[in-house]
Order: C-alpha cells, then structure tokens, then sequence
C-alpha cells in the first residue's frame, strides 16, 4: 500500500500550477523562433525560385542585415531570459524544501522539476545562436553571389545608344522615376532593377532593343495567323440574343426588335447571298462593346426605356449586331468595363501597360464612351490596334475636329473629337457626312399584301406628333401652328405619363401614352401624317413613319441650327448646319413623302396642311434602309475596308510617271483615263473619280451633290498635286503644302495652289469664300449612297 504525503500533495501540486504558464511561455517562443526562421529563410530565398518573374531571376536579398540583427536580439533575450527564470527557479525551489523539512527526500535519478526545464531553455538558446550564425553565413554568401551577378551584367543591362531607339534612355529614365505608380509593371516583372526595365521596354514595349544575352525564342515567336475561314450566312438567331445578354431595359429592348425582325434579316440574307454568287467572304472575330450602356459611363439610357427616352442609339445598336451575326462573323458582346477588360487581354493595373495576349479581333465596334474606356485601359495597344476600331457616331466626326494637333491650334477642339483616326473609321445613322462611314440601322419592310391593307385603311384627316417625351412640347409658338392643324386633323400624341396628363400637351391632342413599338407601328398605319416639332434631330422614328405610308412634315430652320447657335449642338465634333429636323428626309427623300416648311409662317404652314390632305402616297422605305441594304453595306464595309494596311498617300507635289486624270470634254472637271492603270486595293475604285472645282464658299460635299454625285475622300490623295490643277487649266502662280482641312484649293486673289500635308485632314466638308476647293466626287448605286457602282 502506498501512502502519500499531504504536505508533498500539495507541493507537488503547486509545482506544476507554477510551472504550467511557464512551460507554455517557453513553447510559445519556441514556436514563435521557428515560425520566424521558416518565414525568414523563406522570404529570402523565395525570390530565387524559378518562374517568380517571366523574365528573369531576382538574385537580390532584400533586408539581410535586419533579418541577421532580428535573430542576435532574439538570442540575446533568450539568454536573458534562462538567467531571471533559473533564479526564480532555485528561489521557488528552495522555499519549497524549507516548508517541507526533512520529511521530503528525493531519489537520486530524480531532480527538481525546475531544473531539467531551464536545460531545455538553455538548449533552445543554443540551438537560436546556432541557427542565427548559419543563416548570418547563407545570408552573406547570397549578398556575395547577387554582387558578382550584378557585376556581371552591370555593362549588359544600361540603356543602349541605338538611332533606331532614340527614346530608350528616356524611357529607362522615366521607369527608375515611376515604375511602382501602376502595378501592371510588376504583373510583367518589372522589380526596380536596371535589366528588368531594359527586358520590359523592349519586349513587352518597343522603346529599346532586345537584350543580346536573353533567349529570343520567345519574344520572337509570333503567333501565327489562323487560317482563313469562309464568312456563312445565319439564319437563326437564337445564339445572337444569348450574346446580348440581360438585366438591363435597353437590352430586352434590343433583343424584342432583333426577334420582331428576324424574318426580315433571313430574307435579306438569302437576297444578299444570291446578288454576291460564290464570292469569297472572309470571316472576322468582331467584339462590339456598348460603351454608353456600361455602368462606368452612367447609362442613361436603360432607366428611360419605358418613360419615352430616346431609342434611336439603341434601335441602330440592335441592328448592327444583327447584321454582324447574320452576315456569318464570330461576335462577342459586351456592356460593362470587366467584360471589355477579360475580352481584350488587360493585364491588372491601371492601364498603363499593353495588353497580356495580341488582339483576339478584327474589329470593334464601339462609341465615344467605348473608346474612352479602350484608350484608359489598353495602354500602347490603343494606338497599336486603333486602326481596328469603328466608332459608332450618330452625329460624325468631321477631320478638322478628329486631328488632335490641328483641332488645339484652331480652335476645332471638343469633348469629343481629337482621336486622330482615320475619318472613316467613324460611322452614322445618316449618310450626312461623306467624312465618315455610312452605318445606318433598318426599318421594317411591308411586303404588297401589307402595303395594300395600309392604303385602304387610311385616315385622311389623322396626325400623329412626333415626341413621346413631354419635354418636346414645350416648343414655343406650338399652339399656333397646332390650333391650324387642329382645324383640319384630329391629333394624337404617344407622351409618356405616370399618373396624369402632362400639362405641356393640349385638351385637344388624344395622347395614347407611351406605346410598344407593335402598337406604335399600327397607329402610324393608320394616321396620313407624322409631324415634327423641330426636336428630336435626325432620329428613326420620320422613317418608320414614311414606311408605314405617312407624310412627315417637319420644321425648315432659319438661320441654320449648328454648334454655333444652338446648345444641343455645342461640343459636338461638327461645323455641320441643319436646316431642317430631318435632313435626310428632306434632301434624299423629299416631296411628296416629306414636306419642310416655316412654322412661324402662318400662311404657308396652312397651305402644306391642305395640301398634304389631298396628296395620296404609298407607303416608301429608301433601299438602304431595308436588311438587305444595311447587310450589303457592312459587307462592303468589312471586305475592303482596311485603315491598318492601307497604303499611304503619295507626298504633296509628287508627279506620277503618266498623269491618270484627263479633262471632261466638257471641260468641266476630270476624269480617270480609260488607259491608267488602277491602284491595286484601292476602295472605292479609283475610276469612279470626277474631280470638281468648287464656287468659292462651297464645300465639297454640296458641290458633288450639285452634280449628282458623292463626295468620296479617299480620292483625295491622287489629287492632291499640281499635275490635277494643270490639267483643270487653274493657273498657279506659286504652289505651297500646309495643314489646312480645306486643302487642296486654289486661292483667288493671287494665283495660289495649296496642297494638303497631313493625310487625315482631306476632308468633303469646309468651306471658305477665298477658296476654290478641289473637290473628289463619285457615283453611287441606286438608294445605296455610301458604295460606288463598282464597289460590290
């Protein structure tokens, strides 16, 4: 039977109550010293794995001395420690025997508790001591072999004298200053040292030449093009409303007039198809990104849907995607900055990097907001892929105003202009401005039996207003030409309300609210006329009108609305004057579908009344406002249309061997010879050309259309020497080459010829009453402005 000691109990038990905290004290340093040394170690040679840098290896270390400093502290205040702990053992201990007298004895093989753990603490000290000694000798053999690197390569990695890089060293210079401001230069490797500056700005920029001692396999090996593949029409366009996605108002608006219009667009296709036999399409991968839907640009748009906001962006949005998809290319959509940002290959950072992975598209259609988000994130991509990019401009981009340098120094410069594009590279909604491309968008087509239906089921003493917001009946003097309507015609409005009328439309006017498009549709079928209050400007609505067999009749302005005068137009990147609501319906599609008279004019607005009564019309949609006219526009647009490697225009004077103009019989302008040779992958073709030799004061867009003809700018270049003066008989007594949007003209008095010096100034538009612009003009086919007789 073993009996115990109460008074060894309870020394026992304050034994281990004493020493409890203290052995988990002694374990968490312990634990705390080998989280350290690992964490320590670690970092130090974790910048010396393989594959830390796509470049290179980081050979530095970084706070050796601090790491070497940290762990003699350590060792110290662990010696310091085993000292104060080993007295208050032996005074804990020594009490402790005293109280328990002769009466405890301990065997021989067995110490005080407090002995055996303060060897341990020893031991932990040592062991400290000892580790800090090794990594004290890893760590200056490291900082010994990163100094014979560095000194190794110190002549390998300064920035370069080379002529073909003169702004290397600058560059270097710049990245010493600033390479920690964006984090994209970290993401490619970039860590302060001299070699990765010099590594990134020549293979990942283009500033320096590549480095004779890196592995060039890489930097050399350029993805190769993929095959080219056959553009196929579609048919079905499920997949496509799956691309435009959702959650947004002005989407669901778009995919119900893609899915109302589908039939339509298969038939186009099947019309375009057979018009174009075997001809060879390439198809293209195409990104379209709806920059002013996109959270980042306030989308103003998509709240406004369903309150009578305008849909003219969206209704040209809707079918450029469809047009795009039907036509058979590889389309990708996106409405906010993260998809543009995943689709393009944006390294993380703030922009200032290129992108991660060459373009994946062909082209990209965007707007102004897009193009704006584009330039913010793409770094030198942007400018590397720019020519790639078609901008969706309801209102044009005129050259004045598009070239940066010439738009700062005369007073051309706007919020939205100095892109320095190709004009063409800009599209609209109307073929307004030669400048820039011809987008358009579609209205829908009646087949006979629909045409029919519309002609007997006319109200001849019905109009309906053209303004669904209650904003546009504020139109001062309305009531007047409104009270003369009134007296002939029963008026109905579509203005949107909530809960009452709104006040702006009078007792008068039946307002139906704001109507779905389905309906909207059936009570232009049955209304004789559309009339508009000035406002909204060159919208789609005037079309859709005439389509379903009313005559619109709009507002004539005088003087002119412009930036100049009127604050709608301000800021734009136009000097264009309109003269009325819809230019386009009056000036290509006039009387007796589209009347313009004065609103203030009492007497002549009564008479187009009365006269419009009895004036019987069908119903009329211009061809390149159909499908098939919209797809064969953006077919010619994608196959021929190249700003990336189209060919430069010749210098300013210079003489072709053999001149390819020949003066008109008449002697009224020129031609191309029948015996030139044409300029290979020149579109439009060259031999569409008459060359005119404007009034003083008209610009060369009026003076074409005087003609019956088109602008074409393109045609500029081969214009732009003394050989085309000459052969107009213009005598020059002196010929000079200058910046000027007007160039090249002849200037009176004085006998001087100008020629233009910057190719992206050619412009149609601009006049000046000193000038006598020298002005390209061309065909066009039937109902189709924007394309030649030959450029199918």
């Amino acid at each position: 039977m073993i009996t115990v000691n109460p008074d060894g109990k309870i020394m026992v038990r304050r034994c281990l109550v004493t020493l409890r905290p203290f052995r988990l004290f002694v374990l968490g340093i312990g634990f705390f010293t080998l989280c350290f040394l690992m964490t320590s170690l670690g970092g130090q040679f974790s910048t010396r794995r393989l594959g830390d840098s796509p470049f290179t290896i980081r050979t530095e270390v970084m706070g050796g001395p601090e790491s070497r400093g940290v762990l003699r502290k350590m060792s110290d205040l662990l010696e310091l420690m085993v000292k104060r702990m080993d007295a208050l053992a032996r005074l804990e201990n020594g009490s402790e025997l005293h109280r328990a007298g002769g009466d405890l004895h301990f065997p021989a093989d067995r110490m005080p508790p407090g002995a055996g753990l303060m060897e341990r603490i020893q031991a932990i000290a040592q062991n400290v001591s000892d580790i800090a000694v090794k990594v004290d000798q890893i760590l200056r053999h490291s900082l010994l072999l990163h100094s014979k690197v560095s000194e190794g390569r110190r002549d390998q990695c300064e920035a370069p004298s080379d002529p073909k890089f003169p702004d290397c060293s600058g560059k270097v210079e710049w990245m010493r200053a600033r390479w920690t401001s964006d984090p994209c230069y970290a993401f490619f490797g970039v860590d302060g040292t001299e070699c990765s500056f010099l590594i990134y700005l020549s293979e990942v920029e283009w500033f320096c030449p590549p480095l004779p001692w890196r592995n060039q396999t890489a930097a050399q090996r350029a993805s190769k093009p993929l095959p080219k593949v056959q553009a196929v029409f579609r048919s079905n366009l499920s997949h496509l409303l799956d691309l435009m996605g959702s959650g947004k108002e002005s989407l669901i608006f778009m995919k119900k007039r893609t899915k109302r219009l589908t039939a339509q667009w298969v038939l186009a296709a099947q019309r375009l198809a057979q018009k174009l036999g075997a001809t060879w399409r390439d198809q293209k991968q195409i990104l379209v990104h709806i920059g002013f839907l996109t959270e980042e640009s306030g989308d103003v748009f998509s709240p406004r849907v369903l309150k009578g906001g305008p849909l003219g962006e969206m209704v040209q949005w809707a079918d450029i995607l469809a047009a795009l998809y039907v036509l058979g290319h590889g389309l990708r959509v996106t409405v906010s900055l993260k998809e543009l940002q995943s689709n393009l290959g944006v390294p993380p950072g703030r922009g200032s990097c290129p992108l991660t992975i060459p373009l994946p598209f062909d082209l990209i259609y965007t707007d102004y907001h897009g193009l704006q988000q584009m330039k913010q994130h793409m770094g030198l991509s942007f400018k590397k892929y720019r020519c790639r990019i078609r901008v969706i401009d309801t209102f044009g981009t005129e050259p004045a105003y598009n070239h940066e340098e010439y738009a700062t120094l005369h007073g051309y410069r706007t919020n939205w202009g100095y892109w320095n594009l190709s004009p063409k590279q800009f599209m609209t909604m109307f073929p307004h401005t030669p400048d820039n491309s011809f987008m358009g968008f579609v209205s829908e087509e009646l087949n006979e039996t629909e045409k029919q239906l519309i002609k007997g089921g006319k109200a001849s003493n019905m109009a309906v207003v053209y303004g669904k917001e209650a904003s546009i009946w504020k139109f001062q003097g309305k009531e007047k030409f409104l009270g003369i309507l009134n007296k002939y015609m029963e008026i109905h409005g579509t203005v949107y309300y909530e809960s009452q009328r709104p006040p702006e439309v009078p007792a008068f006017v039946k307002n139906h609210g704001l109507l779905p498009q389905p309906e909207f549709q059936q009570l232009l079928r049955k209304a004789k006329l559309f009339i508009g209050f000035g406002f909204p400007y060159e919208g789609p609505a005037p079309l859709e009108a005439i389509a379903n067999g009313c005559i619109f009749l709009q507002s004539r302005f005088s003087p002119p609305h412009s930036s100049l005068n009127h604050e709608f137009f301000r800021g734009k990147p136009t000097s264009r004057e309109v003269f009325s609501q819809h230019p386009y319906a009056e000036n290509f599609i006039g009387k007796p579908h589209v009347w313009t008279v004065d609103y203030n004019n009492s007497e002549e607005f009564e008479a187009a009344i009365k006269a419009i009564m009895t004036t019987q019309v069908d119903p009329y949609l211009p061809y390149e406002y159909t499908c098939e006219g919209m797809l064969e526009r953006i077919h010619a647009y994608i196959q021929h249309q190249d700003f990336c490697t189209a060919p430069g225009p010749a210098p300013p004077g210079a003489h072709a061997p053999q001149s390819p103009f020949v003066l008109a019989p008449n002697a009224t302008h020129l031609e191309w010879a029948h015996n030139a040779s044409l300029t290979p992958g020149a579109w439009p073709p060259v031999n569409s050309l008459r060359a005119w030799l404007a009034v003083p004061g008209r610009a060369c867009t009026d003076t074409c259309l005087d003609h019956g003809l088109i602008c074409e700018p393109s045609f500029f270049p081969f214009l732009n020497s003394q050989d085309a003066f000459l052969k107009l008989q213009v005598p020059c007594d002196s010929t000079e080459s200058e910046m000027n949007h007007l160039y090249p003209a002849f200037a009176q008095p004085g006998q001087e010829c100008y020629l233009q010096k910057e190719p992206l100034l050619f412009s149609c538009a601009g006049s000046n009453t000193k000038y006598r612009r020298l002005c390209p003009c061309r065909d066009f086919r039937k109902g189709q402005v924007a394309l030649c007789q030959g450029c199918l």
